[in-house]
């Protein structure tokens, strides 16, 4: 039979690594289970992330992440969870090849981010053309001539946000130009953004990752563009178990980062909250250390 697990930790992102790193320092018995998709991987570098005063990789963050663990007896299996069952006194973890057991379960599965699907997108990503977080990255776009194409929800607030860090910015609305609220029209123009309406405007890469957006059939260069078509989170698992979530379909959970199912943690973008890789690993710290002491009772 296989063993059952104090702790199941599903995503290989930072937060899962950090989690699987403080349990481990526990001396607690851990599989961390990866499909191998973080979406740390595709930060071409991050300035804002403790400790690395030249910047770090995505990869880089998750290879050094790897190493820091390899001396510690942490089991790690390649795959996807297929399904997540509460059988009262652990859980069953169905993986497509097997299924294994733990009595507690981190859920660390991050987000996935909608309208990538442009062709040379990774390359855009990787040069820099092409961005997905300013919270992360807009002060490498001091002065640079921007564009944000977003839908109807959130538009404004994005481009304001941006406003804060170049004047040449250029919001195109790909939603119903009716829909758009008079007051965030007001408030973008006094912010002297430019604002057009365009249901056609659409994103383009070329294959060295200079970005621009196409419209009325012209292509229109930009140092790097923002495509803010929202995210989903990979609520799958949690939620079929009857976790509850806030109106965006994030987890919600205790100062704990317990979820409301007993025994199911969740931390970092999967999670109602900021989506940085140093609040994921925070809270990592907080559900590890929460785990081990519920073992110990």
């Amino acid at each position: 039979m296989n063993p059952i697990y104090d702790c199941a930790i599903i995503g290989g992102g930072p937060g899962g690594l950090t989690a699987a790193l403080y349990l481990a320092r526990f001396r607690r018995n851990v599989v961390v289970i990866d499909a191998g998709d973080s979406r740390a991987s595709l930060i071409p570098v991050s300035h804002n992330f403790p400790a690395f005063p030249n910047g770090v990789t995505g990869s880089s963050l998750l290879t050094r992440l790897h190493e820091q663990l390899a001396p510690y007896d942490i089991e790690t299996v390649t795959g996807t969870v297929m399904a997540l069952t509460n059988r009262g006194g652990d859980y069953a973890i169905d993986l497509e090849s097997q299924t294994l057991a733990a009595r507690f379960v981190i859920v660390a599965t991050g987000i996935a981010d909608h309208g990538m699907s442009e062709a040379n997108w990774r390359a855009g990503i990787e040069a820099g053309g092409l961005r997905l977080c300013p919270v992360c990255d807009a002060y490498e776009v001091i002065d640079k001539a921007v564009a944000v194409i977003a839908r109807t929800e959130h538009a404004a607030a994005h481009a304001a946000f941006l406003r804060d860090y170049t004047d040449r910015l250029t919001l195109y609305h790909v939603g119903d130009a009716s829909a758009f609220n008079t007051n965030d029209t007001d408030a973008l123009e006094r912010l002297n953004i430019q604002i057009i309406h365009a249901l056609d405007a659409r994103v383009e890469v070329t294959a060295d990752g200079r970005a621009g957006i196409r419209h009325a059939g012209r292509l229109n260069p930009f140092d790097a563009v923002y495509p803010m078509f929202g995210c989903h989170p990979r609520n799958d698992l949690a939620k079929t178990l009857g976790a509850d979530c806030d109106e965006e379909g994030k987890l919600i959970t205790d100062i704990y980062q317990e979820t409301t199912v007993p025994g199911l943690f969740a931390i970092g973008d999967v999670v109602s909250g900021l989506n940085q890789i140093s609040v994921a690993t925070g809270q990592a710290a907080i559900a590890a250390t929460h785990v081990h002491h519920a073992l110990r009772t």
